[in-house]
């Protein structure tokens, strides 16, 4: 307890400025030009509602020190755990909640568990425990993590709570990526409020200085505060963003069963069942295909209708997809050689190839190939352009033309049908030739959408400086 007299270290969440009111306060500086409703042509999925926004507290600070309802700490299973949030909620909470943590015998992953508050300013403390990552488990960890923040929410609910603060449940001990982590958080809470926003005042995310900047970037996502923010933000919104309550959907799991088992319908529901068995599973018996090795022999010969070489494809890439999921890529993405930067002038997403950072020689192409695979599934999904620098390659960074051939045939689709642009930036005439050579004589499809990019400033008139990132060799080069 504070010395009488002296002032409190706790900080009264409501003395923090809401998520709106940080807005607010930057429109009044930059006067910009409201967006009127009718506008408007395709809204977000997690569209614009200010009695929503009014909820949310974004803070940089300790979360032990907030005076609220209840306050959230992350631990092990055996809620023991020695991380920087419950070192803190230890020492302000004083020796009594060792007691009676004891008394719990443990929390399993997933789940959330009560205490009282003791010397906290808080009256409760919610107990969870966040999943260790691991790529091949990625699903599994998804999962658990949004039972947490769905089973702290429930608790809250269930006790007639006005206000919790959370803590960044993914611990750095875990491993969780911490953006793939904010977008489980942010978009459970969302959608917990749109269901059961008025059981709750207040929502508070305490975060530190490495995690505020992350934070900062996808809130506008789940909580626009205008339309304007609303339509800038959709863009960014990735493909998976779970069901009506935020949980991560598997296809492998959404098993139709029909009424009457056996006997068909009528025709549309003939071909719903077909399209709903697709996601029971990739081998033969569990699809009820037939005999695999006789289509592959007659796709060799040419006999298969376009339907079935087109579920073919489909089944081939959903194989390289879940193999790209499960496989430990992070040697190729260190590379930095594919990254997703900001819009282009009609507002589609841009991805950035850099020729450069890709040391053919020296790498598992095949990795380089389920990278791709594993960026580019979500953005293709939308229009998107593609921004490729051949700014000093060498020898050692050219790409096979077997192996874009390869790429091209794998990729689902989408892909091809949403790729609206390639910009081909400081090309040499040897380049030239062979994007000729492959689009002419390899691939269909691709040599219209491609742009030869003298200079950056032809680059930008397509996509604006400020929305793309670029390499300083890049710059460099260009100035010269």
């Amino acid at each position: 307890m504070d010395p009488l007299g002296a002032p409190s270290k706790f900080v009264d969440i409501d003395t923090l400025p809401g998520w709106t009111d940080v807005y607010e306060a930057k429109q009044l500086d930059s006067h910009p030009n409201p967006v009127e409703k009718a506008q408007v042509d395709v809204r977000s999925p997690f569209p614009y509602r200010k009695d929503i926004n009014e909820k949310i507290i974004l803070w940089k600070g300790d979360v032990a020190l907030l005076n609220c309802t209840a306050i959230v700490n992350t631990s092990n299973e055996s809620l023991t755990d020695k991380n920087p949030v419950s070192e803190s909620v230890f020492m302000h909470a004083g020796p009594d909640l060792r007691d009676e943590l004891q008394k719990l015998k443990g929390c399993r992953t997933g789940e959330a568990k009560l205490t009282k508050g003791f010397n906290l300013a808080a009256r409760f403390i919610i107990h969870t425990v966040g999943p260790k990552y691991k790529s091949r488990y990625r699903t599994a960890a998804e999962s658990s993590l949004y039972s947490c923040y769905r089973n702290v929410l429930q608790l809250a609910k269930e006790q007639a709570m006005c206000s919790v603060g959370f803590c960044v449940i993914n611990s750095l001990k875990r491993c969780y990526p911490l953006e793939d982590a904010t977008h489980i958080a942010l978009r459970t809470v969302r959608r917990f409020l749109e269901i059961h926003g008025e059981t709750l005042e207040k929502v508070v995310f305490a975060v530190s200085e490495l995690e505020e900047a992350t934070y900062q970037k996808l809130l506008p996502l789940y909580f626009p505060r205008s339309l304007e923010e609303e339509i800038q933000s959709l863009p960014y919104l990735p493909a998976d963003i779970g069901n009506a309550e935020g949980e991560p959907v598997v296809p492998e799991r959404q098993i139709r069963i029909t009424e009457k088992p056996g006997v068909p319908d009528d025709a549309s529901d003939e071909e719903g069942l077909e399209a709903d068995l697709s996601f029971i599973g990739s081998h033969a018996f569990a699809r009820m295909e037939g005999d695999v090795d006789k289509q592959r022999r007659l796709i060799l010969q040419g006999q298969l209708s376009e339907a079935a070489l087109q579920k073919q494809h489909q089944r081939n890439y959903n194989r390289w997809l879940c193999q790209a999921r499960a496989e430990d890529l992070s040697d190729i993405a260190s590379l930095k050689a594919l990254y997703q930067t900001g819009v282009d002038n009609f507002g589609r997403t841009v991805m950035v190839v850099v020729g450069r950072n890709i040391p053919v020689t020296l790498i598992d192409m095949e990795k380089a190939l389920l990278y791709f695979i594993h960026v580019m599934d979500h953005i293709a999904v939308k229009e998107y352009v593609l921004v490729y620098f051949h700014t000093l390659t060498n020898d050692y960074n050219q790409l096979d033309s077997n192996f874009l051939k390869k790429l091209y045939d794998v990729v689902d689709a989408k892909y091809k049908r949403n790729l609206k642009a390639l910009y081909f930036v400081h090309p040499t005439f040897r380049s030239k030739v062979s994007a000729w050579f492959f689009t002419t004589f390899t691939v269909s499809g691709l040599k219209d959408k491609i742009h030869y990019v003298e200079s950056l400033q032809q680059l930008f008139t397509a996509i604006p400086p400020e929305q793309i990132d670029l390499p300083p060799f890049v710059l460099e080069y260009d100035a010269r």
